[in-house]
């Protein structure tokens, strides 16, 4: 199993940027790709940008261009940096794995609030 701690968010205006961090450990060498995942009040989680351990992204069509996903080998740590916010980005925002065996999801943390004001 994989442990997360997911840091981060906070309130941002419009146009600004944040940058989440989420920190893994335990049984890192079973981790197929890492990602950050959103749900905004009365919506879907949905995806906004994942990381596979051969360093391929895909982003959500929204953040596309705004927003970075990237790692830190060394630290076992991922980030999302979000630039040019919008307050439809607004929403509870989650790391979690692919596992490589089977590629289901690790256990759901609290996540993040990340508030965007208009």
């Amino acid at each position: 199993q994989v442990q997360l701690v997911e840091s981060g968010g906070g309130l941002v205006q419009a146009g600004g940027s944040l940058r989440l961090s989420c920190a893994a450990s335990g049984n890192i060498f079973s981790i197929n790709a890492m990602g950050w995942y959103r749900q905004a009040p009365g919506k879907q989680r949905e995806l906004a940008a994942i990381l596979t351990n051969s360093g391929d992204t895909n982003y959500a069509d929204s953040v596309k261009g705004r927003f970075t996903v990237s790692r830190d080998n060394a630290r076992n740590t991922v980030y999302l940096q979000m630039n040019n916010l919008k307050p439809e980005d607004t929403a509870v925002y989650y790391c979690n794995v692919r596992y490589k065996a089977d590629l289901r999801f690790g256990s759901w943390g609290q996540g993040t609030q990340v508030t965007v004001s208009s």
